[in-house]
């Protein structure tokens, strides 16, 4: 290998460990902020970033979908949706406490998951995406249908009284960062796990994944359980963060809006780049609340930005940089 090669590879090793040390540090600096949010900062504010948090996990799970099986889901509201009611119809009918109405949530958004996956196992591209959007759309008119078990339009209740004595908001933040934290560790120790490798394999070298066991059909069940368990774990926690479920907080436009989070923090499962994506859909809406039909706009001049600057307008000047570093070499 020549010199200039050496050096090439040890400044990009180089770099690679300098932003893998930022983006630690990065996560940190969040960490610590986040921690005393309550603290130092107006209620309204704290009950924003418990939402943000909460839709953090859905975004996280739309991420999932597209860095593991390299599809799109534009379903995720149904996942959510199986979270959030099963806190609120365990807590109201039957007193199920919060920790276990959010396993169970997981659990079965999980199985629901495996459920639409398996009939859908061998679809993929503009296909999948379809079935996933008839899945999405649903939903408002499934929660509508069953009243006497969800509620109707004025939907349920689900109360922050998990600690006697702690102030609802307080409670209702802290346990949006636990969940979120719970799912980024979850997912971390995931993808250096066996089968979050083998997952990476199966999108970019499917041949190579077949050899081992691993077909892309089993990928897509497997794929879709993961992110069908942290959605329906993520409804939960977004249920106990905005004390309420209703059947307008699950329209297909929520997914969409998960989807615009997950592209403007491009795919990442860091905790500060979903926590962005989160801040980012929950915020705006907020911002914007005046201007009606503007949001919408503003979400898909957003995605179509973000796309093209990562997709089309950076490569473009990647290659540009190595055409002129490759004339400058051989000058």
């Amino acid at each position: 290998m020549s010199e200039r090669a050496l050096s090439s590879t040890a400044s990009s090793t180089l770099n690679a460990g300098l932003g893998d040390k930022l983006a630690r540090l990065l996560d940190a600096a969040l960490l610590l902020l986040l921690l005393v949010v309550p603290w130092v900062a107006p209620s309204f504010w704290t009950y924003i970033f418990a939402l943000s948090l909460a839709n953090a996990i859905g975004v996280l799970s739309v991420s999932v979908v597209i860095r593991y099986a390299g599809e799109v889901s534009i379903g995720q509201n149904f996942f959510i949706a199986v979270g959030a009611y099963a806190v609120a119809i365990l807590q109201a009918r039957l007193g199920v406490p919060f920790p276990l109405g959010a396993a169970f949530g997981a659990l079965l958004g999980c199985l629901m998951g495996l459920a639409f996956a398996w009939p859908s196992r061998k679809l993929s591209g503009v296909y999948l995406s379809v079935a996933t959007l008839a899945l999405g759309l649903c939903v408002p008119e499934l929660l509508l249908h069953w009243t006497d078990i969800t509620g109707g339009f004025e939907g349920m209740n689900v109360k922050p009284d998990l600690v006697a004595g702690v102030p609802g908001g307080i409670q209702q933040f802290y346990v949006a960062l636990a969940g979120f934290a719970i799912v980024v560790i979850a997912l971390a120790r995931f993808r250096h796990s066996r089968y979050g490798i083998a997952l990476l394999t199966a999108r970019h070298h499917a041949k190579a994944a077949e050899a081992f066991g691993m077909p892309l059909a089993s990928v897509r069940l497997l794929v879709f359980a993961l992110s069908a368990g942290i959605a329906g774990f993520g409804g939960s926690i977004l249920a106990f963060a905005s004390s309420t479920v209703s059947p307008n907080s699950f329209t297909f436009w929520s997914s969409v809006y998960l989807l615009v989070g997950s592209v403007v923090c491009l795919y990442s499962t860091k905790p500060s780049a979903a926590f962005f994506g989160g801040l980012f859909i929950t915020l705006l809406p907020q911002l914007l609340s005046d201007y009606g039909e503007l949001v919408e706009i503003i979400y898909g001049f957003t995605l179509f930005v973000v796309i093209y600057i990562f997709n089309i307008a950076l490569p473009h000047l990647q290659a540009a940089i190595r055409r002129k570093q490759a004339r400058n070499g051989h000058g």
